[in-house]
C-alpha cells in the first residue's frame, strides 16, 4: 500500500470520522511504511483504530492477538457493524465450534477477513499455525501488550510465545499496543517481540478530567459505597474487588439497597458475562461489581466513577481500571479505599511463587502503598511512576491537592539520604537504605558490613515516618532515580550530586497516616451504645422466655440485643439487620421488640442512625443456601463439608449461625444415625432447663460422657425446633 494513500479520506469513509486524534496518523502511517511500532495511549485514547483502519486497507488479513473473548467479540461487532459485507473481521477462540471455526477460515481463504482477532493460546495452537501459513498477513497487532511482561499488571505466559509463533507463520510488521508501561515494562514488551528497534509513540498519560482520592478501609465501607452510589443516583459505575468471593456479596448488598448491579468475574458462565456486559453497555443496570476481568476494552464512554474497594496489586492495575472512567472527557471519579491488612494479605497470597516473582510482585506493591499513602499531588506521583513529568505541584482535581497538608523543611534529611545511597555504592533499594540510615543492623546490612560504615544510622533521631515520603520525593524532583534494569536500585543523578555539594531549601509533605480498624467480614459483639436501652430488652426476653417457656438465648442472642442497643430498628425489615435474626426470627419474636425501642426513641428523643436503612445481605449467603438445600436433601453431614470446603467443625459453626438466625433446619436424619438415643435425650432435656445455651457450661454440666460435637448437635436440634 503507498503510503501516500489520503488517510483522512479512509477515516471518514470507514468511520465517520473527519480527522485524528493524537498520534494516530503517524502511527498508522509508521504502519503503512512496513515498520515495526510501539504504541503507548492512555485508555481512551483510541489504540484500536490504529490496527483497524491500516488492516482494512492493507492487502491480506492482520493478526490482532487479544487477551479476552468478551474484547474480541466487542471490536468484531463493532468492524462487522460498520461495513456493508458480512466477515470482514472475525474471531478464533475456544468459544467457537467447528462449524464455525471452518466458516472463518473459509472467510480468510475468499480474501472478505481483513481483521482476525486471536487469543494467545489459539495463535500457539499447532493447527493454526499450519492454516495461517498459507494465508497472506498484513502486519500483527499485539493488544494489551503489557500482558507480556512479569512487570506488567497481567503477566500472561503465552504472551510470551507470541515470536517465536510468528516466526513460524510469517514474518510481517508488529505493532504491540498498551494503555499502561513503565519503562521497564516497556523495555520487556520490545525485547520479547523482538521489535527492540520499533518506532515508539506515546501518549500523555495525564486525564485532567480524572479525580483521584484515596480513603480509609474501615468496616463500614459497603456502607460508604453504598451512599456514594446512592448520591451518583442514576449514574454508571464500576467497583473493582479482588476476590470473586467478596464481587458476589457487595452486588448482593447493593441489589438489596435497590442498586441495580450484577457481579461480574471469570467464575461466572460465558452466557451470564455476556449479558452483565450487555446489560451495562445498555444501562439495564448502572453498577458493575467486578474483579479485574471486567473492562478490558469496554467501550463505554460514560462510566463516572470507579470504586476500588480493594487496593490493586499493582499501579498499572490502577491505572488501567481507572482508566475505564471519563472516556468522553466528562466527570470521572476514581475512589480507591487503602488498608495496611489488605497490603499484607496481597503479600501472604505471593508466599507460594518463585522468588523472583515475588519479589516483583512485592515491588509492584510497595509502590501501590507508596501512592496510597503520600500526601503529594496524586497525579504527579502517577504519571512520575508511568515516566512523565507533571510540571505542577497542584492538579486541582485530586484529594491531597484539594486538602493539601502543610509543607516542612527536609534539605537535612534528603542529604542523609543523598549520602547513604552514595555510601552504599548505590547499589540497593529504598528499604534497604531506610534499615541504614535508621541504625537497624538487618541480617542483610551486617553481611555487607554496612554497619561499620561512618553514615550508618546517620538518621536516628529523626521521625522514621519521614524517610518514605523524602526518598519518594527525591524521586519525582530528580535527585534520585530508579535502576530500569535492576528495578528498584536507588542511583544518584546530577541534580542529586550537585546537591550534596551544595543543599538548598526541599520542601517536603508528610505521609498521611491510615487508621486500621478494618476487620475482614467482622461479626463481633459491639457492645451496647444505649446500656439503658440494653437492660430493658434483656428484661422483655426474659419475660418472653417465661411465658413461652424456652430459654432467653431461644429468643435471641446477647449480640442481636447490643446492636438492636446501638441500631435502633423500629420495623421488622430494619430488624432483620441486626445480626442473627433472619426473617423467622424478626417475624416469630420481632413485634414487641420493635415496639419496645420505637417507645424508647419518642420518650428520649433519639434521632435513630440513618444507616439502619442500608440493608446488607448475610456475608455467607449463597453458603448459607447450598448447606439448607444439602439438609434438606439429607445429604450425609462429612458430604457436605467436603463439597463445601470446609472442615467438620467449620460445617457446625454455619449450621449454628443458620438455626440461630431463625431458619428451621431438621437434622434428625444424621442425629439419629451418629448418636445414641438416650444420650440425645439428656442433652436436648439439659438445654431446655438451662438458662444459657454456652457450650463450656454445657460440658461441664453433662460430664465428660458427652462429646463436644454431639452436645453442638443436639444444641442445633433444640434451637431449631424450640426458636424457629
Amino acid at each position: 500500500m503507498p503510503n501516500d494513500v489520503n488517510l483522512t479520506q479512509q477515516l471518514k469513509r470507514y468511520f465517520g470520522f473527519d480527522k485524528f486524534k493524537g498520534d494516530q496518523e503517524a502511527i498508522i502511517r509508521n504502519l503503512l511504511a512496513g515498520n515495526d511500532t510501539f504504541v503507548l495511549m492512555p485508555t481512551g485514547g483510541g489504540k484500536s483504530l490504529c490496527y483497524q483502519l491500516p488492516s482494512l486497507i492493507m492487502e491480506g488479513t492482520a493478526i490482532v492477538i487479544s487477551p479476552l473473548i468478551a474484547l474480541m467479540k466487542n471490536q468484531v461487532d463493532v468492524i462487522n457493524g460498520m461495513s456493508e459485507e458480512e466477515g470482514v473481521a472475525h474471531y478464533l477462540n475456544s468459544s467457537l465450534n467447528k462449524a464455525a471455526i471452518d466458516q472463518v477460515k473459509a472467510d480468510i481463504v475468499a480474501g472478505k477477513t481483513k481483521l482476525l482477532y486471536v487469543a494467545p493460546e489459539s495463535l500457539n495452537k499447532d493447527d493454526n499455525v499450519e492454516f495461517l501459513k498459507t494465508v497472506k498477513i498484513s502486519f500483527y497487532a499485539i493488544d494489551e501488550a503489557h500482558c507480556i511482561s512479569e512487570w506488567g499488571h497481567d503477566f500472561r505466559p503465552e504472551y510470551r510465545n507470541i515470536r517465536p509463533t510468528i516466526q513460524k507463520i510469517g514474518n510481517a510488521p508488529v505493532i504491540a499496543l498498551t494503555a499502561t508501561a513503565t519503562d521497564k515494562v516497556r523495555a520487556d514488551i520490545k525485547k520479547n517481540l523482538g521489535i527492540v528497534d520499533a518506532k515508539e509513540f506515546k501518549s500523555s498519560f495525564n486525564r485532567p478530567n480524572l479525580y483521584y482520592e484515596v480513603r480509609s478501609k474501615t468496616n463500614e465501607i459497603n456502607k460508604q459505597i453504598i451512599k456514594f452510589i446512592k448520591q451518583n443516583a442514576g449514574k454508571s459505575g464500576i467497583v473493582y474487588c479482588l476476590s470473586r468471593k467478596k464481587v458476589e456479596e457487595l452486588a448482593a448488598d447493593l441489589v438489596a439497597n435497590d442498586i441495580k448491579a450484577a457481579a461480574y468475574h471469570a467464575g461466572l458462565e460465558s452466557a451470564k458475562r455476556s449479558e452483565t456486559q450487555d446489560d451495562f453497555l445498555m444501562e439495564r443496570i448502572d453498577i458493575i461489581v467486578a474483579t479485574i476481568a471486567f473492562g478490558m476494552g469496554i467501550d463505554k464512554p460514560d462510566v463516572r466513577f470507579v470504586i476500588h474497594y480493594d487496593i490493586p496489586k499493582s499501579l498499572e492495575g490502577y491505572y488501567q481500571e481507572t482508566g475505564r472512567a471519563g472516556r468522553d472527557g466528562g466527570e470521572g471519579k476514581c475512589i480507591a479505599f487503602y488498608s495496611y491488612k489488605d497490603l499484607q494479605k496481597l503479600e501472604k497470597f505471593m508466599e507460594g511463587k518463585p522468588v523472583a516473582e515475588q519479589d516483583i510482585g512485592r515491588q509492584l506493591l510497595q509502590e501501590t502503598a507508596a501512592y496510597a499513602e503520600s500526601s503529594m499531588c496524586r497525579r504527579k506521583m502517577l504519571l512520575h511512576y508511568f515516566g512523565e513529568n507533571y510540571p505542577h505541584d497542584n492538579c486541582g482535581n485530586c484529594d491531597n491537592c484539594l486538602h493539601p497538608k502543610t509543607r516542612i523543611e527536609g534539605k537535612d534529611e534528603l542529604l542523609i539520604v543523598l549520602n547513604a545511597v552514595a555510601a552504599v555504592k548505590e547499589n540497593f533499594r529504598a528499604e534497604y537504605i531506610i534499615d541504614f540510615v535508621k541504625g537497624r543492623p538487618t541480617d542483610d546490612i551486617v553481611s555487607h558490613k554496612h554497619d561499620q560504615l561512618e553514615e550508618f544510622g546517620s538518621g536516628e533521631d529523626i521521625n522514621e515516618k519521614l524517610w518514605n515520603p523524602v526518598i519518594r520525593q527525591a524521586l519525582i524532583a530528580g535527585y534520585l532515580r530508579k535502576d530500569v534494569e535492576n528495578y528498584g536500585l536507588l542511583k544518584l543523578t546530577a541534580s542529586g550530586k550537585r546537591f550534596m555539594k551544595k543543599p538548598e531549601s526541599f520542601m517536603i509533605v508528610e505521609d498521611t497516616e491510615f487508621n486500621d480498624d478494618y476487620v475482614d467480614d467482622s461479626t463481633e459483639g459491639t457492645g451496647a451504645l444505649d446500656p439503658e436501652l440494653y437492660a430493658m430488652l434483656k428484661d422483655l426476653r426474659k419475660r418472653m422466655s417465661m411465658k413461652l417457656k424456652v430459654p432467653p438465648y431461644v429468643i435471641f442472642q446477647d449480640p442481636s440485643l447490643e446492636q438492636m442497643a446501638t441500631m435502633y430498628p423500629v420495623t421488622l425489615q430494619e430488624l432483620q439487620n441486626i445480626q442473627g435474626v433472619g426473617a423467622g426470627k424478626a417475624k416469630r419474636y420481632g413485634k414487641e421488640f420493635c415496639e419496645l425501642i420505637q417507645k424508647h426513641c419518642e420518650e428520649n428523643e433519639i434521632e435513630r442512625p440513618e444507616e439502619i436503612r442500608v440493608k446488607t445481605v448475610a456475608k455467607k449467603s449463597i453458603l448459607k443456601v447450598k448447606i439448607i438445600q444439602s439438609i434438606d436433601r439429607k445429604i450425609d453431614f462429612e458430604e457436605i463439608a467436603k463439597a463445601q470446603g470446609l472442615d467438620f467443625d467449620e460445617l457446625l459453626t454455619e449450621i449454628e449461625a443458620i438455626v440461630y438466625s431463625g431458619t428451621k433446619l431438621n437434622i434428625d436424619y444424621y442425629i439419629d444415625e451418629v448418636m445414641d438415643e438416650d444420650h440425645i435425650d439428656d442433652i436436648y432435656d439439659y438445654f431446655s432447663e438451662s438458662e444459657t445455651d454456652d457450650l463450656e457450661t454445657a460440658m461441664e454440666e453433662l460430664g465428660e460422657d458427652y462429646y463436644e460435637e454431639d452436645i453442638r448437635l443436639v444444641r442445633v436440634k433444640f434451637i431449631s425446633e424450640m426458636a424457629n
